[in-house]
């Protein structure tokens, strides 16, 4: 008979199970005792304090020593898309950005500094926005009177997607004096749609309800990416020295053909990204192209996501036209359209970090709620930002009644007649002519102290 005991040897004949457990383990007691005779102390051994004088010797492990001997085995890896973007930068733009920030222009400290002109910034207007700040910043940030939010509905935990007033305030067909009992995650929804409305020339109205807010247009069309997407699908995105680029105008042909390259190439396409005023030739898209690419997609079941954060940025007479207004004027496949819109460019505020998904898909709005939880606007800025986008005085609609409100107040507290635009027949609203060849050199400082005035008239109180 023969007998394996795994770990312990071999051992023949009867009592072999006996043996074979019974001698390695003697073996193993007289090496031990061996190995404890024959050990050298140690030359410096550490002194005991007498409270440890009293334990018994605890047994060590000899586990970290065997993690010292043996090293580590490589460095600390990141994962593949983490070290690709840890990488310097290789691109012109942001090379171009990071010299700036290392050697920034500053009319004294810095003169012989790098002066930005390649980051799509506006402060046109930041010199209204910081007045507004330091006169109404208080009362924003906490409410007054009834309307009174109180540091609990800043410091505790709000709805992820955006406060409902906030939302609201984008969509100009709601007014915050006549909902006095709404909540602030409705107010907050209130507010942005009420501003969008304005922007977009009121030629659509947008839903509070489906409005997601985001940490700004970025984490926006991350979030869309990730709910209309998976991992190797495709988005078609027209750009300037693209093929379907006929003089910066978007072409359906050369869509039609990269659409049938990348599904060539075994891509899925999910959709088209567009930005619209164009970004950065600033072209729009007019209304023909757009019902063509809502053709487009309808024929290949694909989404189309239109970036549209410049659309308060435009001048000239050409006409811009929502992707809103085009889905809302026939009966169109909604489910595949989705709008990004942010404060960042028409309100010079990119630092509070604010931007907007707008999509008629019930179930990509479900999921982009979730997934605003790693990209939500602070409540603080959300409710600064309600009481600004409330502030008529600020946010005024730049229309033809705007044009005669400010020439009857040059009129008649500056008392200066100018002749307003309209009444030129004017197409752009806040064009005013003004014949300063009839004054002498005197009268100009006298004009410009009444054109102060007035512009002082049209500031919000305190």
């Amino acid at each position: 008979m023969r007998l394996i005991v795994p770990l312990q040897g071999v051992v023949q004949g009867r009592g072999g199970l006996i043996l074979g457990s019974l001698i390695p383990c003697a073996l193993f007691y007289f090496l031990q005792f061996y190995l404890k005779r024959h050990r050298s102390p140690p030359s410096n051994p550490p002194s005991q304090s007498p409270s440890a004088a009293n334990l018994s010797e605890l047994p060590r492990s000899s586990s970290r020593a065997n993690l010292l001997v043996r090293g580590s085995t490589g460095r600390a890896s990141l994962s593949a898309r983490a070290t690709s973007i840890a990488k310097p930068n290789d691109s012109p733009y942001y090379i171009g950005l990071d010299r700036v920030r290392e050697d920034p222009y500053d009319e004294i400290d810095n003169p012989d500094g790098i002066i930005q002109l390649g980051l799509s910034e506006n402060r046109l207007s930041l010199d209204l926005i910081e007045d507004w700040v330091s006169q109404n910043l208080t009362d924003s940030k906490l409410g007054v009177g009834s309307q009174a939010l109180g540091l609990s509905g800043i410091a505790t935990y709000q709805p992820m997607d955006g406060l409902m007033e906030f939302k609201v305030v984008m969509k100009q067909s709601f007014h915050l004096s006549s909902l006095p009992d709404l909540d602030s995650g409705f107010k907050v929804e209130l507010a942005m749609a009420d501003f969008m409305t304005e922007v977009m020339g009121r030629t659509v109205s947008f839903d509070p309800s489906r409005v997601v807010l985001t940490s700004g247009a970025t984490p926006a069309l991350e979030i869309l990416s990730f709910c209309l997407a998976d991992q190797g699908n495709a988005f078609l995105v027209p750009a300037p020295y693209y093929p379907g680029c006929d003089n910066f105008t978007l072409s359906i042909t050369a869509l039609e053909q990269t659409f049938n390259q990348a599904k060539k190439r075994g891509h899925k396409v999910r959709g088209i990204l567009i930005s619209n005023p164009s970004n950065p030739v600033g072209n729009l898209l007019n209304r023909d192209t757009l019902y063509d690419l809502l053709d487009f997609a309808r024929e290949r079941n694909i989404h189309i996501i239109s970036d549209e954060i410049f659309a308060g940025s435009t001048y000239g007479n050409e006409e811009f036209v929502s992707m809103s207004e085009i889905v809302d004027s026939e009966d169109a496949d909604k489910d595949r359209v989705h709008i990004i819109y942010g404060l960042s460019k028409d309100l010079s505020i990119p630092g509070f970090r604010v931007g907007v998904i707008y999509s008629y898909n019930e179930n990509v709005l479900a999921a982009s709620r979730k997934l605003t939880r790693f990209s939500s606007v602070s409540s603080l800025t959300q409710q600064i930002l309600v009481s600004m986008l409330s502030d008529k005085r600020l946010i005024s609609p730049y229309n033809e009644k705007g044009e005669l409100d400010l020439w009857d107040k040059l009129l008649n507290i500056g008392k200066i007649n100018v002749t307003p635009g309209s009444a030129c027949h004017c197409i752009e609203p806040g064009w005013f002519r003004f014949c300063f060849t009839t004054l002498n050199e005197k009268e100009i400082p006298v004009v410009m102290e009444r054109i102060q005035k007035v512009v002082e008239s049209c500031k919000p109180s305190v």
